[in-house]
């Protein structure tokens, strides 16, 4: 039986009279990418933020490796084992490149220091494809390297569950190819994924199952093929590439 990672219950969020998630439930298995798709406004980043701990749940509870952390402040659920990126890029403008990557090893979950720091985080580096780059201040990279920078931070944490939100984003073919492979081998050295995606390439070749959302509800669960066949997600992504 493969071991549960994640497990969302009833979670819903209200700001004031709007609620952004409405009693959404799923789980995560260990070594797995779960894909989460939706229109823009359905909610799923506010998922992510719960998760992650930037926001607190109305209702319902989030477990990780079955212990509650729906009232961990971000960094306590950090510190337990769960790594994110962000829509929008968020990297350390006042660090340089292996700066911001120690900086995921000195708070998150795996705590690294001294020599063995610097270390690892140039190896981290190098696995992203940020090799040659470790000195340079953060304004000299480009779009697509600040992304991979900012991987590199979530994954030195150490993180049993990696949330990428819109990683794949605004990249170019070739560019959105190499980010494929490279999410795709992050999986194949067991590491539980959360994909949250408008890329269907992506979603179709990396994830093992999905979960769609509309309007901060859950309107379709199964694999790729079967929700992106589902009718009633055909509906609410009329206009959207499929």
């Amino acid at each position: 039986m493969v071991a549960r990672v994640l497990s969302v219950v009833n979670a819903t969020k209200r700001f004031g009279g709007l609620v952004a998630v409405n009693n959404l439930s799923f789980e995560v298995k260990r070594d797995e990418v779960m894909g989460i798709i939706g229109p823009n406004g359905s909610g799923k980043t506010t998922v992510m933020n719960l998760i992650s701990g930037a926001l607190r749940l109305s209702e319902g509870a989030i477990s990780l490796d079955g212990q509650y952390i729906s009232t961990l402040k971000a960094n306590q659920i950090n510190q337990r084992g769960i790594s994110r990126t962000f829509q929008l890029v968020r990297v350390l403008p006042g660090l340089s490149v292996v700066e911001n990557c120690m900086a995921g090893m000195v708070f998150g979950h795996h705590r690294l220091w001294g020599e063995q720091l610097s270390y690892e985080a140039g190896k981290l580096l190098d696995r992203v494809g940020l090799s040659g780059q470790k000195s340079k201040p953060i304004g000299s990279l480009t779009f697509i390297d600040q992304k991979r920078l900012e991987l590199a931070r979530a994954l030195a944490s150490g993180p049993k569950l990696l949330i990428l939100d819109e990683w794949l984003a605004g990249l170019n073919p070739t560019e959105l190819e190499k980010g494929i492979e490279l999410i795709r081998s992050l999986r194949e050295e067991g590491i539980t994924i959360i994909l949250v995606e408008h890329v269907m390439n992506a979603i179709r070749s990396l994830c093992d199952c999905c979960i769609v959302m509309a309007e901060g509800s859950k309107i379709a669960e199964g694999t790729p093929d079967e929700v992106l066949a589902d009718p009633e997600v055909v509906k609410v992504y009329i206009g959207e590439d499929l």
